[in-house]
């Protein structure tokens, strides 16, 4: 018998699982070095589990609603720099940004499927 699957309908996740949804929220940190590297490393982590790993599938549309929601906001702090209430707004976008991804993927690590407070559900 595959015990992966085994305690995956337990409700507890398998260490793969874990791994991998930790990677589906850490991965948005390549936005650093790639250029919407934050919507696209969630994006490959999920698209590559998401049929074999549920735990995976759900933190992986989680951690990419949530890049979406960022990507968004901080589209929008641009325009509103030029009226100087965009210069803060983004910092505090990116430190959001920043703590919450490590947050959610110390949360996926232990195996608790993590919402983050703020995210545009727009991927079901």
């Amino acid at each position: 018998m595959d015990t992966t699957n085994e305690a995956t309908q337990a409700g507890s996740p398998s260490a793969d699982e874990k791994t991998w949804g930790m990677l589906a929220h850490l991965s948005s940190l390549v936005g650093f070095v790639i250029p919407f590297g934050n919507v696209l490393g969630p994006l490959v982590v999920w698209m590559i589990k998401k049929e074999t790993m549920p735990f995976v599938d759900d933190q992986g549309k989680e951690a990419l609603n949530f890049q979406i929601t960022v990507m968004i906001a901080g589209l929008i702090c641009i325009p509103l720099m030029f009226v100087l209430i965009g210069i803060p707004l983004m910092f505090v976008v990116a430190i959001a940004w920043l703590v919450l991804s490590i947050m959610a993927g110390l949360k996926a690590q232990n195996g608790v499927a993590y919402r983050y407070p703020f995210a545009l559900r727009l991927i079901k």
